[in-house]
């Protein structure tokens, strides 16, 4: 089949027979993800391979119940990874340069090239694929499950197997909704209405579901906020300020102070105050969200700050 027919024949598979992909072809289904494009030739992405059926069956879980993750021959996590570069800088007597928001960026970009250069080539060889985004239900929980040290990041999961099923490829939306020339073109009421009529009711249901007030993605943002900070990657906080403070940024370490009984949070050129009504701790850092954890932890030790424990 040549690429083009490959790709536009491509649909998500949920059910694999049960057989093994053999160690060849697995071999070079992995290789072929490896020259997917990366940034700066960094290779900003690591491929995680799940084979424990305990740990399978327990991802299936943190991803809402699905069952191929747990019974396709193949799991594997993609993950951005800025660990690895850091660690060879080191090495060659270099110091790693600290970058969150843009490091998180080009690593998600090369872990996502990757993972699609993994399930072409699986589909080459006549295998299956799906993209399991649910992995993110539980973002700290992942963290913790797959032992991921600071500076690693989930992206999704990929199931891989020989097909059980023959899907047949999804609707897209028309490509004069999706390709801009020159500038980003507003879209009309009517070439919104087009996308509803061509893309049918079960989408909006899904974009509802997913998107929607109350939706998935805003009961995941929270706690993949404070995963994500301390991993390494909030734009305002270290990743042992994020572990202590279990917050995602530094503005919702301040609103849940606030929110808990703390009267005030007061911040001067290198200490932190926070203060209740009868009492007050000091905290110092090079960064604001140092020292404000700093403040929070002395008040932990002595022991009277209320309610803003966390277990």
């Amino acid at each position: 089949m040549d690429a083009l027919a490959l790709i536009e024949g491509r649909a998500s598979v949920r059910r694999f027979a049960p057989e093994p992909i053999p160690e060849a072809d697995l071999e070079r289904i992995l290789a072929a993800a490896q020259r997917a494009p990366t940034d700066a030739g960094a290779q900003l992405y690591s491929i995680l391979r799940v084979r424990d059926p305990a740990l399978r069956r327990r991802l299936a879980e943190v991803a809402g119940g699905q069952p191929h993750v747990e019974e396709a021959p193949e799991f594997f996590v993609l993950l951005a990874d800025l660990y690895r570069v850091g660690r060879v800088l080191e090495l060659a007597g270099h110091t790693p340069g600290h970058f969150p928001r843009s490091g998180l960026h080009f690593a998600v970009i090369d872990a996502a090239l990757a993972g699609a250069f993994l399930e072409l080539a699986a589909r080459a060889l006549g295998y299956g694929a799906v993209w399991v985004g649910g992995l993110l239900n539980e973002a700290e929980a992942l963290v913790r499950l797959l032992a991921l040290p600071p500076g690693v990041f989930p992206v999704a999961g990929l199931a891989i197997g020989r097909p059980a099923e023959a899907p047949r490829p999804r609707p897209r939306l028309p490509g004069r909704l999706v390709v801009h020339t020159d500038r980003y073109q507003a879209y009309e009421e009517a070439a919104l209405a087009e996308a509803l009529s061509v893309m049918g009711t079960r989408w909006l249901r899904v974009l509802a579901h997913y998107f929607g007030r109350e939706g998935v993605m805003e009961a995941r943002d929270p706690a993949f906020g404070r995963a994500k900070a301390k991993q390494g990657f909030a734009d305002d906080l270290t990743a042992s300020a994020a572990a202590l403070l279990e917050s995602g940024s530094l503005g919702e370490a301040i609103q849940e102070l606030l929110g808990s009984g703390w009267r005030g949070v007061l911040f001067g050129a290198d200490e932190v105050w926070i203060e209740a009504e009868d009492r007050a701790f000091r905290g110092e850092g090079e960064t604001p969200g140092e020292a404000l954890a700093q403040a929070v932890r002395a008040s932990r030790e002595e022991g009277s700050f209320g309610p803003f424990e966390r277990g």
